[in-house]
């Protein structure tokens, strides 16, 4: 089947391209972009005048939940959510039970993704057995069976020696490892930034160098061994500044944040809010501006919800006892437009860290919609408003700090394989 995308804005950083064109798809892949209006002998038309048409999104760092904890969130409403919000993959956290650090687990996930049919769903596995930080799993049989990184996502490694050992087998068999950047005897028993919000609201604070001083010791074993590390969800200026540090000596790192650490401060958790609650903590003004300062200057090279999500069960609890996280699949693409709005990075560069970079950290397909490969494709109304309500989230989690905020842009087509599997159009 011949398929024309026909009259969009074609946004995509891989081949440096921001113009008018159209997008023929043929049995699943990219056949073509063309001036528009040259037509191809298509057999259906999808009409994107007036919208962004880019490489499909590319969350990579959200947790499905299943095996384990569907009461949660399951691989099928997971990636509904995700293709809602304009993704086309996800990478999908071992923090599993039991822990993705085997093969069954690894083919489960992948077989579950496959039955639901709409994002794919790229596992990442655990770092160490059982996620404990000791021993380290078999990495060459995860590559094989399906997993495209390494980490111990919600459980720091904190023996060096042996985030050594994960670093140098890891760079052996060609994985990247994603590290969970905390120093848990520094952050034990808090549950927001450490600093005067925390002290007027009694409650027991995470400095940010319980992130910083982890992140510095892994960059450091990455100088070491000379391994891909990905730091996970940065959150502090102190961070922003190692990062960029360790890439300018030449290390192969990467980094992330999240839509909320550049939107929201630890001012967002007054009131006692456990919907504001994640790990790392929102932290303060500065260390925002820091981190929108290093996806402008390419510091940091992608954004990544983190979606997280939680029940009743686990957030509508004292702050102190509620866990930590937060859905963000639905969310991320309006949040990360905000930065386009006021001028932090440009179109392209926005695409850029939420679909290109992060294909090219974890070596996935997609990224680009160069000829020949996958058509995964997001279209866009930039101007499309909208307001939060959790109640029509896909995702079985509610737990959000943006309920009710007024959004602009969303995806309004998402297409994996050729295939529609969210339309708001219709």
């Amino acid at each position: 089947m011949r398929l024309l995308i026909r009259g969009g804005r074609v946004v995509d950083p891989g081949q440096g391209l921001d113009a008018p064109r159209d997008v023929l798809i043929e049995d699943g892949r990219v056949a073509g972009l063309l001036d528009p209006g040259r037509g191809a002998g298509e057999t259906a038309v999808i009409e994107a005048a007036g919208r962004v048409v880019c490489p499909g999104l590319i969350d990579m760092h959200v947790h499905l939940r299943e095996p384990g904890q569907e009461y949660k969130e399951t691989i099928a409403t997971g990636t509904a959510a995700a293709v809602a919000g304009g993704y086309t993959a996800v990478a999908c956290m071992p923090n599993t039970i039991p822990v993705n650090d085997n093969r069954s687990v690894t083919e489960y996930i992948l077989q579950q993704a496959r039955a639901a049919g709409l994002a794919r769903v790229w596992p990442v596995a655990a770092m160490t057995v059982g996620s404990e930080g000791r021993a380290l799993c078999e990495y060459a049989d995860l590559l094989e069976a399906g997993a495209v990184a390494v980490s111990d996502d919600g459980r720091p490694v904190a023996d060096p020696q042996i985030m050594r050992r994960v670093l140098e087998y890891a760079r052996m068999v060609g994985l990247p490892a994603i590290t969970h950047a905390e120093d848990p005897s520094l952050s034990a028993g808090g549950c927001m930034n450490e600093g005067r919000t925390s002290t007027w609201l009694g409650l027991a604070g995470i400095p940010a160098a319980a992130e910083e001083t982890a992140v510095f010791r892994d960059v450091t074993l990455a100088g070491l061994t000379g391994a891909a590390l990905h730091v996970a969800h940065v959150s502090t200026a102190g961070s922003v500044e190692i990062v960029r540090r360790a890439k300018a000596a030449g290390y192969r790192v990467t980094a992330e944040t999240a839509p909320h650490y550049f939107t929201l401060t630890e001012e967002a958790v007054v009131g006692y809010r456990t919907e504001a609650k994640m790990n790392p903590p929102l932290r303060a003004a500065r260390d925002r501006d820091a981190i929108r300062a290093g996806l402008a200057d390419r510091t940091l090279d992608a954004v990544a919800t983190d979606h997280a999500p939680h029940s009743i069960l686990e957030k509508d609890v004292e702050f102190d006892r509620a866990a930590f996280g937060i859905v963000g699949l639905e969310t991320g693409l309006a949040l990360t437009l905000d930065l386009v709005r006021e001028g932090v990075v440009d179109l392209l560069r926005a695409v850029e860290i939420l679909s290109t970079a992060p294909a090219r950290i974890l070596g996935l397909p997609g990224g680009s919609l160069t000829p020949g490969g996958p058509a995964d494709v997001t279209i866009i109304d930039l101007d499309r408003p909208w307001v939060v309500k959790g109640e029509d989230f896909k995702s079985l989690g509610r737990n959000t700090p943006f309920e009710g905020r007024a959004m602009t842009g969303r995806a309004v087509m998402t297409l994996v394989g050729g295939r529609v599997v969210h339309n708001l159009t219709a």
